[in-house]
């Protein structure tokens, strides 16, 4: 009962601040809750995981300004969260986005092949399937549903209505429908950067993590190219998307080996722009 209470006392809050993002208008409204995230931020969510998986970074990766990259993904995560009430702006329209590697979607938007497409939680990653939908690539994503049963239908809805319709909850049920969608020549989206209790233990910045395996599953299986999609936003809140070069399952001998490399892939999102991953996860358990 208690946590209802305090499920429906947060979204009265979140609702309350996108009304005001929507007044404020989205430049504005940037501003200010970027700020406000970088106030706030730091008493709801551990300091400690974030410490902790900064540090398994730092021994990986040199030079790194570590309270610079919290203050940035602080700031990344409130222009994030306001972004979700303008979904409907940057799906009318293209001048806030530019788009590198798309001659790697030639064989997918002639319909000759479907792909799954893996990201991380960058920038705003809700805009990687906003595009490839743009695109007029029959697509569905798989989501991890919010835990909070007042908010999430309606974040449900925006992404339905301006990311992508098809949107398959995480799970069981979730993998079958996928197959489902698979056998229909639709393309996959899906993030691979949290922890999965289900996962295999897998090296990230060489620390094992559990990591999903089902896109390697999905592609070995049904012998579907995978193609990394990365998105950042740069310093005037345009963004700049990537898809690269394709991954075949064909190359690698199991999913373990396949989703090593994806692991690897993977770093190289985080270390091309770490202020705008969500260091949040407690990705090392």
């Amino acid at each position: 009962m208690i946590k209802k209470f305090n499920h429906l006392i947060q979204s009265v809050l979140v609702y309350l601040f996108f009304l005001i993002g929507r007044i404020l208008g989205l430049k504005t409204s940037r501003i200010f809750f970027s700020n406000l995230f970088c106030l706030i931020g730091p008493l709801f969510k551990s300091k400690k995981i974030i410490k902790k998986n900064l540090d398994i970074f730092s021994l990986q990766t040199s030079n790194i300004n570590k309270n610079l990259i919290i203050k940035n993904m602080w700031k990344n995560y409130g222009m994030t969260f306001i972004e979700y009430v303008f979904l409907d702006y940057f799906k009318s329209q293209n001048s806030h986005i530019t788009i590198k590697g798309e001659e790697n979607l030639s064989e997918i938007i002639s319909g000759e092949k479907t792909a799954i497409f893996i990201s991380g939680h960058f920038a705003n990653f809700e805009l990687m399937s906003m595009e490839i939908t743009k695109k007029n690539i029959p697509l569905a994503t798989i989501y991890r549903p919010l835990n909070n049963i007042f908010l999430n239908p309606f974040m449900e809805y925006l992404r339905k209505k301006n990311i992508c319709k098809n949107q398959i909850k995480k799970g069981i049920n979730g993998v079958r429908d996928t197959i489902e969608f698979i056998k229909k020549r639709h393309s996959i989206a899906l993030m691979i950067d949290q922890r999965v209790s289900e996962g295999e233990n897998i090296n990230l910045f060489n620390k094992l993590a559990l990591t999903t395996t089902l896109p390697a599953q999905l592609s070995t299986k049904f012998n579907i190219d995978i193609i990394p999609v990365f998105i950042e936003r740069d310093s005037k809140d345009q963004f700049k998307l990537e898809f690269q070069k394709k991954i075949e399952p064909s190359n690698f001998k199991d999913k373990i080996e396949l989703s090593t490399e994806l692991n690897k892939v993977l770093e190289k999102m985080i270390t091309r722009n770490p202020g705008q991953w969500i260091w949040t996860h407690n990705r090392w358990k």
